[in-house]
């Protein structure tokens, strides 16, 4: 392997970060090291936190930072390759640390690409760095996302987008995902290829993040004056659940109900309805031994074919794949 000048990534974490949105994308790149001569490394990897040192995680393991990013080395800014930022409980009080924000507003110019790790995108919203760009997040906190950056073009199912200089991943061990792609723009398919079967991965995970995504909560819309219809839905998903049916059990026209409801969800009934009948075949197919068709019919969307093509639009897999990805552990059909 021909020698290549090393290039030095740079991973800024803080007090309360999740664990693996730091070590699981630092493997992944470490793990190309292994691969070459011991002095010729493919990557240099730098962990920076408020102060040098250890510093909390989550899980309450403590991890130890290399340099500080509030009294970062005079060459801190001059060399990095790739600046990645985690995410965690921590990111609530991170957006707020002007120091971590103006350390991303630095190096962000300097950097050949700039890459976030789950709820890292808010950091990198917060600094300006996702302005008019496509990003993505954990699926819990892509509406919040959303909804605060308004000028950012969140994906909720993606486990990770490039746009430009800028990539962002979805949650935890999409970080990984995300550092391998990266290893493939700078080595190759082999390369990332090797280092997938390794950590027993998949060079591309098929489907997107909605296929973990929990179920639809109407506990979600508490305040809604449709909370109770809400709940309702879900317990009856086989039967005819069309705007007029809907309309006349929240006793209203069909024109103030389809209003209210997308005002109060956010959604039009009838995409509603199809993610409650989604989400029900899903706990069938993970919970249970129903043949496939049963369940299509249990859940309300009739046939099999219907409910495939559901699964292929909003999941990217189908009934059968995700029945085996997901069964309880043990459980034959």
């Amino acid at each position: 392997m021909p020698r290549t000048r090393p290039r030095h990534v740079v991973m800024l974490a803080f007090e309360g970060a999740q664990i693996l949105d730091v070590t699981g994308p630092l493997q992944i790149l470490a793990a190309v090291n292994d691969e070459r001569p011991k002095d010729d490394p493919a990557y240099i990897l730098t962990l920076a936190a408020r102060e040098k040192g250890p510093f909390g995680t989550t899980s309450g393991i403590r991890l130890v930072a290399d340099a500080s990013y509030v009294r970062p080395p005079r060459s801190f800014f001059e060399n990095i390759d790739t600046l990645m930022v985690s995410g965690g409980d921590g990111t609530i009080a991170a957006v707020r640390d002007a120091d971590l924000l103006a350390t991303l507003r630095k190096a962000a110019p300097k950097s050949r690409r700039i890459a976030s790790v789950c709820t890292g995108a808010f950091l990198l919203a917060t600094a300006g760095l996702l302005k008019n760009k496509r990003a993505t997040t954990h699926w819990r906190a892509a509406r919040l996302l959303a909804k605060t950056f308004p000028e950012v073009s969140v994906d909720p199912d993606a486990i990770f987008i490039r746009d430009g200089k800028i990539w962002t991943s979805a949650g935890v061990t999409a970080g990984m995902d995300l550092a391998l792609a990266l290893v493939r723009e700078d080595f190759g398919d082999d390369m990332a290829l090797k280092i997938a079967r390794r950590h027993v991965m998949f060079l591309m995970r098929p489907g997107g993040q909605s296929q973990f995504s929990a179920h639809l909560a109407p506990e979600a819309y508490p305040q809604s004056r449709l909370a109770n219809l809400l709940r309702w839905i879900p317990e009856n998903m086989n039967d005819d659940l069309d705007i007029a049916t809907l309309a006349a059990r929240a006793n209203m026209s069909e024109r103030s109900f389809a209003r209210i409801f997308r005002k109060e969800t956010g959604e039009t009934p009838a995409h509603y309805v199809e993610r409650v009948r989604l989400d029900g075949a899903r706990r069938l197919l993970a919970g249970s031994t129903l043949a496939v068709a049963s369940v299509a019919t249990r859940s309300g969307f009739g046939s099999e074919e219907r409910m495939r093509r559901v699964f292929q639009r909003h999941l990217k897999i189908s009934p059968s794949d995700f029945r085996d990805r997901f069964r309880a552990q043990g459980e034959q059909p």
